[in-house]
């Protein structure tokens, strides 16, 4: 009779402590999951709290305020000017005054920009060379206005090889063919329907260092 008894009650401390350990697997694993580092029970970190930043009240920097070697805000049409009236280099800079006043130096390089990009000389216009392409036989005007060489040759051009009439008006801007199209004729035709822009401005060229006197 005390063997049963003492297998009553080893057995039941036996279930009890198997229990006990089933209930606290099951309590950690919903709590930490399936892993041996528990980081909910880690006791809670102390920190003192960031005060709200203030928005800063300094004044919006203008755009349009170039200094040092930055570039020059220039006219479309008086870059172009400029660059013809300089007997239109490919290669060596040429002086524009920009729309501050500034003496600036350009190239080529800042032209081909107005001749390749859409909507500079208004809204809405195409790019020069994607209608007056290297093609000239299927170019308008038979006029390549992708490369230097293109635009030197002129329009009205026989083929690849030949030159044309020229469009820059042998220096003189204001009485070119380029600029009585873009500027006065209003051409009614894809990418040109309507007159330059006076707001037609680009960001092209630096600002010439100024000559240091002579003591």
């Amino acid at each position: 009779m005390n063997d049963d008894v003492r297998k009553y009650i080893y057995g039941t401390v036996v279930v009890f402590l198997v229990g006990l350990l089933a209930w606290v697997t099951v309590v950690y694993v919903s709590s930490c999951g399936v892993t041996l580092v528990c980081k909910q029970g880690a006791l809670p970190v102390e920190r003192t709290p960031i005060p709200t930043l203030f928005p800063a009240a300094l004044p919006a920097s203008d755009s349009d305020e170039r200094t040092g070697n930055e570039a020059c805000r220039v006219a479309a049409t008086d870059l172009v000017a400029a660059w013809v009236a300089a007997n239109s280099p490919e290669t060596e800079a040429f002086e524009v005054v920009d729309a501050n006043g500034v003496n600036c130096e350009a190239t080529f390089a800042d032209v081909a920009l107005l001749f390749n990009e859409p909507n500079i000389w208004a809204s809405g216009a195409a790019a020069c060379s994607s209608c007056h392409v290297a093609d000239v036989a299927a170019s308008p005007a038979q006029l390549d206005m992708t490369s230097y060489a293109g635009v030197m040759a002129g329009s009205r051009r026989a083929d690849a090889e030949s030159k044309g009439t020229d469009i820059l008006g042998g220096g003189s801007w204001e009485k070119s063919l380029l600029f009585e199209f873009l500027a006065t004729s209003k051409a009614n035709v894809a990418g040109h329907t309507s007159a330059v822009s006076p707001a037609a401005y680009i960001f092209a060229g630096k600002p010439v260092p100024e000559s240091t006197p002579t003591p």
